[in-house]
């Protein structure tokens, strides 16, 4: 299997890139982590990857909002390019505060008539540290082909998903661009999440429909909330002494259907 390049963009203030570089050559990928100064002085260096990925962190302090500074950087320096990097067919993958980059940066949604969607402050107004359980919904993102469930950690305190009014919630439901919906811990809904009224703390936002991730159009690119490189081997699990971890963490697959798409 050929061996894709990823580059983890990273921002005064991230602090998952370490773990996410890993995760990807964990995967079978090589990983570089990149500055944002870098690419702003020269653009080009992303033609030497094939996917761009956004790791968690507090870019900026999250100062304004989360994301905000990070995703302005992109939005009005090097929108085009990485426009062209996704109609190239290559992957953006954003995690936690990486999806916060991607929706504020416009790259996710086309934001021709204004911005259709935002990630805004948890509903219990505070941060929320707590591992959840995730249902996959449809096959249109390719980070998430043949996944059924995971159960995965988050830690944010603006991961509330809204959408501008309810038109654009059903369309963006219906497309399948909400793959990915937080589940009760108890079990009380199988399969993919059909159940969308999901109370907190499983829910540990108040996203609308439940939802803990968006794609764009083309499944190509991918934001979510919850963090799969912080549960990628079986002792990351919280209940791994007790047989609970698996063969693999949870986590893993998502970088494993980024490099098998190069394949």
């Amino acid at each position: 299997m050929p061996q894709p390049r990823v580059l983890i963009l990273r921002a005064p203030g991230t602090n998952c890139d370490v773990e996410t570089a890993f995760a990807f050559e964990t995967a079978g990928a090589i990983a570089e982590r990149v500055h944002i100064g870098r690419v702003l002085e020269r653009a080009d260096v992303l033609a030497d990857y094939q996917i761009l990925c956004i790791p968690g962190g507090f870019s900026y302090g999250d100062d304004v909002a989360a994301g905000r500074i990070f995703g302005n950087q992109i939005r009005h320096h090097l929108a085009e390019r990485m426009q062209a990097f996704r109609d190239e067919g290559k992957l953006i993958l954003g995690i936690c505060n990486g999806f916060q980059v991607l929706i504020k940066s416009g790259l996710l949604l086309d934001e021709a008539d204004g911005p259709q969607a935002t990630l805004t402050w948890n509903d219990s107004g505070q941060f929320e540290d707590r591992w959840v359980r995730l249902g996959v919904r449809g096959e249109l993102s390719v980070f998430l082909k043949g996944i059924d469930q995971m159960y995965l950690p988050v830690a944010h305190a603006e991961g509330k998903l809204v959408t501008r009014d309810e038109v654009t919630l059903a369309r963006l439901d219906a497309a399948g661009q909400l793959p990915l919906r937080y589940l009760p811990l108890d079990n009380s809904a199988n399969g993919t999440g059909d159940q969308v009224e999901v109370p907190f703390p499983d829910n540990p936002n108040g996203s609308q429909l439940a939802a803990a991730a968006m794609c764009d159009e083309s499944g190509r690119v991918l934001g979510l909330m919850p963090h799969p490189e912080r549960h990628i081997d079986p002792v990351q699990h919280p209940r791994w002494t007790r047989g609970e971890g698996g063969e693999q963490g949870d986590g893993l697959a998502v970088f494993q259907n980024a490099v098998g798409y190069f394949a």
